[in-house]
């Protein structure tokens, strides 16, 4: 894992180095990009980053051995103040769809030094204690340890797995918006990643809100519990000799809906989410790309919505 402070009283100088994403469709395309992220920040260039602004916390990305290659497994903006993360943003492709481990499978388990009679929740051993968030915040709290890189969205490995149960990779949820509502939105989410007729690439950011007036107070040593939850989605797909993009968003309030969610009524651009959000997503594409994909989403080519 990585931690990278950002510090954008200083990124100014470092104007000339911002480079539009390499998703090329031939050298004379215009790939203009007016708000691409710095490429001197790791992994700040990736299509699932959002913009890294005067808001960006404490950029962490986690990785894990796969296959024996380097596999990102997930990035998040973690805020010390709020003991909660703005965003967490990963991607499913071929490699990161795959299911050789399965949450079930971790009774008896040996990983990280410890043997696990159930799921391996841990604080994240490279955020600093007083800085991180622990499993004393939630016990008693009347709240879920509620993944927002779920679980079920890291089914690779045992390390891609066990990374996910993080508590820097936790919101504070109602019981039942965890395990009735919010888990309808990430198993759709699951199936068009794990679909590799529908996405080339399906890139994911998924968040609570943590701004001032978007939260309904703290547990523990003061871990914000957002009011709503989002996702934004880029799926990438290669067809007719052209790399195509889609882009679609999710909007919900932190309630109960008696776990049966209408996933349509949570639908909304990427524009709109950026407006609710404050925060600008896929910032990495080239702007003739970025612009039609976030102002409109067409509904029926998300299957299963």
């Amino acid at each position: 894992m990585k931690r990278t402070a950002i510090l954008f009283a200083c990124l100014t100088s470092l104007c000339v180095l911002f480079g539009c994403n390499n998703d090329e469709d031939s050298p004379s395309t215009d790939n203009t990009n007016a708000n691409a992220n710095p490429s001197v920040i790791p992994n700040a260039t990736n299509l699932e980053i959002p913009r890294l602004d005067d808001q960006t916390g404490d950029l962490s990305s986690h990785y894990v051995t796969y296959q024996g290659k380097q596999v990102l497994n997930y990035t998040l903006d973690w805020h010390k103040d709020k003991k909660h993360s703005r965003w967490v943003a990963f991607v499913f492709t071929s490699t990161t769809s795959g299911t050789s481990w399965n949450r079930n499978n971790w009774k008896g388990a040996e990983w990280g030094g410890n043997v696990w009679t159930g799921d391996p929740f841990q604080p994240d051993p490279d955020i600093p204690v007083g800085e991180r968030s622990e499993l004393s915040d939630f016990r008693g709290s009347g709240y879920d340890r509620g993944h927002l890189c779920a679980s079920a969205d890291r089914l690779l490995s045992q390390d891609a797995n066990g990374e996910t149960f993080y508590l820097s990779n936790m919101s504070p949820q109602m019981g039942p918006f965890n395990q009735d509502d919010w888990v309808n939105m990430e198993g759709q989410i699951q199936n068009w990643g794990r679909n590799n007729n529908f996405r080339d690439t399906l890139f994911v950011v998924k968040g609570g809100t943590i701004a001032d007036g978007q939260t309904m107070g703290t547990i523990g040593s003061g871990i914000v519990i957002p009011k709503y939850y989002f996702a934004a989605l880029l799926c990438k797909k290669y067809e007719n000799g052209l790399n195509t993009y889609k882009a679609i968003g999710f909007w919900v309030e932190h309630k109960s809906y008696g776990g049966h969610p209408d996933l349509r009524s949570w639908v909304v651009s990427i524009d709109e989410l950026e407006e609710k959000t404050g925060i600008d997503f896929f910032c990495n594409l080239p702007d003739r790309i970025e612009t039609p994909v976030e102002r409109t989403y067409n509904i029926e080519s998300w299957t299963g919505l």
